[in-house]
């Protein structure tokens, strides 16, 4: 479906950042193009994502060389241009959309040995790749620890902060405040912006130790089944059949997928604290 099925320019009531706000859908992606790459470049970021979300803990040299084998004719410097390109991480054994900023405020992380006993106790974040047919966008979610219910999500074709302050305020407007909030050490989360709805509401702040893979593991997890489950199942053609594709997957994740750690029971039954029909899938 093409962006203006979807968008009124001129609409009486509704202005384009509204629209933008309804369809979850960040104004900057409202106008995107795809990015300069070639199209070799964007097939080796495509085998790139893919192996980096099966073993994260590949950096450049094993990078290059699994690109190598798979019969690419590359070098270092070009994979280590890619990795930072898409945001990963070519260091530590976790993507790193987020590029600290030692100009702000980190804070220590404050959930090691917490029991996580229900809703609401812990959110996170974190920023993801994805990939379209001809560029990419970047991905945020916000998911309760308790449920791993997803709470939020945006997509945008920067890494500003400004669709991960949006996520954020939609987390707290349709689901309340959560006790603490966890984030990794970038600049987007450690921005005065985020930063400062936080503190104004009372959340303590939470942020991984750098590198550590394990101290976000739940939205870690969240975005392997939203790349295995969706996004590698399907070639977006623009930013908007992305955000079609994610909406429809989301719904799916809360209201039908059952998870092993939550004893078979979805996302929303927990958060929630009742079951759905199919036909209440998306409705609180």
């Amino acid at each position: 479906m093409e962006r203006q099925a979807l968008l009124e320019p001129h609409h009486q009531d509704l202005s384009i950042r509204h629209q933008c706000h309804l369809l979850s859908l960040n104004r900057s992606s409202l106008y995107y193009e795809s990015k300069a790459e070639t199209s070799y470049n964007l097939s080796l970021m495509k085998l790139i994502d893919e192996e980096h979300t099966r073993h994260p803990f590949k950096g450049v040299l094993k990078m290059t060389a699994y690109l190598e084998e798979k019969g690419y004719a590359v070098n270092v410097k070009r994979v280590r241009r890619l990795l930072r390109m898409m945001g990963l991480e070519a260091i530590y054994p976790k993507k790193n959309l987020s590029q600290a900023n030692i100009a702000h405020k980190k804070y220590p992380y404050l959930l090691k040995d917490v029991e996580i006993n229900h809703k609401n106790q812990v959110w996170s974040t974190d920023i993801t790749y994805v990939r379209l047919s001809h560029g990419f966008m970047y991905l945020i979610a916000v998911i309760d620890w308790y449920s791993r219910y997803v709470l939020s999500w945006k997509l945008s074709n920067s890494l500003d902060a400004s669709f991960c302050i949006e996520a954020l305020e939609d987390a707290i407007l349709y689901n309340g405040l959560p006790e603490i909030f966890n984030t990794d050490q970038g600049a987007q989360f450690t921005s005065e912006g985020f930063i400062s709805i936080l503190r104004t509401n009372g959340i303590k702040i939470s942020m991984d130790g750098k590198g550590r893979v394990f101290d976000n593991i739940f939205i870690e997890r969240l975005w392997r089944s939203v790349k295995y489950e969706e996004i590698y199942l399907h070639d977006y053609a623009n930013a908007v059949e992305a955000k079609e594709r994610l909406s429809i997957y989301f719904k799916f994740y809360n209201y039908e997928r059952h998870h092993q750690s939550l004893d078979y029971k979805k996302p929303a039954e927990v958060y929630f604290g009742k079951r759905f029909k199919l036909n209440d899938r998306g409705k609180k």
